[in-house]
């Protein structure tokens, strides 16, 4: 999409509805927080829409679901959440999994998912924005306000780091 084409929200789920639900797996690593943080960045979409000044979309839109993770990640830290039941996990894992989260399982293998996700989080950050989302180098460090050759160095040595956990 062109930077300044003014887009309508339902344009915006329709287009990058997919893949903010991936980064937003990649991130997490699970299907269900996945479509939380998505449902979550649409609705910050919707509201801040209006205000979008053209520039880089994809940029403001990633940096969007960027921070949409982080305010649920201290969110959790300051009010830690009791598992379920036993029997409610049960129950859950016998109905089928959604569409979603089949194609998220489907693409990536659940050796490299446990892998991204035991990297610390700016080098898996750097990671799936480069080679999951497909960003620029530009694009990523305009998405995580970091200078181009941190987000090169924090790519680089996520890679290596995900290498070594992979062999």
């Amino acid at each position: 999409m062109p930077d300044d084409a003014p887009l309508t929200w339902e344009e915006v789920a329709r287009t990058y509805g997919r893949k903010i639900y991936n980064f937003a797996y990649r991130l997490t690593g699970n299907a269900h927080d996945a479509a939380d943080l998505t449902q979550e960045v649409l609705l910050r979409v919707r509201k801040g829409l209006a205000g979008y000044q053209p520039g880089s979309f994809e940029g403001w839109l990633w940096r969007i679901t960027r921070n949409a993770f982080l305010d649920d990640v201290r969110r959790r830290t300051r009010k830690p959440t009791a598992a379920l039941p036993d029997e409610l996990d049960r129950l859950s894992s016998l109905a089928s999994p959604a569409p979603d989260q089949v194609l998220a399982k489907v693409r990536l293998g659940e050796d490299i998912q446990a892998a991204l996700l035991d990297l610390p989080y700016d080098f898996r950050e750097a990671v799936v924005l480069c080679d999951i989302v497909g960003l620029s180098y530009d694009e990523i460090s305009a998405t995580v306000s970091a200078p181009i050759g941190t987000v090169r160095s924090r790519i680089h040595r996520g890679r290596k780091m995900l290498k070594e956990r992979l062999q």
